[in-house]
């Protein structure tokens, strides 16, 4: 069907790489143009060995799944006759350790609240465009995380 490429680049710069003493600060490049600076998170490694105020991969894997389910849902609201006007979600993952005590995120909460223009669906009407939403996600169908969506109050 299609393909989706992204460079991930990274160099030494410094440090003492085999005592574990360098910077892991590295880019993410796009077939667009976009270069995003990316780190790990500072929760996994402490500066100044990671920034955080760049992309780190557990931010971008929630901003992700938060972005896809946004878009079917636009899709599924607009073939439905909902006029969206303007959609927030400040999603949320939340990391745990797994059987083998890996940490993974293993889940992640979508909160969108949602502004449309002309008639809104109600409220049972919106939980069931989410859960078709959710369901033709290409990214909650390529994980195994359990994506919950709760949302806000108009």
């Amino acid at each position: 069907m299609s393909e989706h490429k992204a460079l991930v680049e990274w160099s030494f710069a410094g440090g003492e790489f085999l005592k574990g003493r360098y910077s892991r600060e590295h880019r993410w490049c796009f077939d667009g143009g976009l270069e995003v600076p990316a780190s790990p998170s500072p929760s996994v490694v402490p500066a100044p060995y990671s920034n955080a105020a760049h992309v780190d991969p557990e931010e971008a894997f929630v901003a992700s799944i938060a972005s896809c389910h946004l878009l079917t849902f636009l899709w599924v609201a607009s073939k439905a006759g909902f006029h969206v006007s303007h959609y927030r979600d400040a999603a949320v993952g939340s990391m745990t350790k797994n059987d083998k005590g890996v940490p993974w995120i293993s889940l992640v909460l979508l909160s969108p609240k949602i502004q449309y223009q002309g008639p809104a669906p109600s409220r049972e009407r919106a939980v069931e465009l989410h859960e078709q939403a959710h369901h033709q996600c290409f990214i909650s169908n390529s994980v195994k995380t359990q994506i919950t969506v709760r949302p806000a109050e108009e």
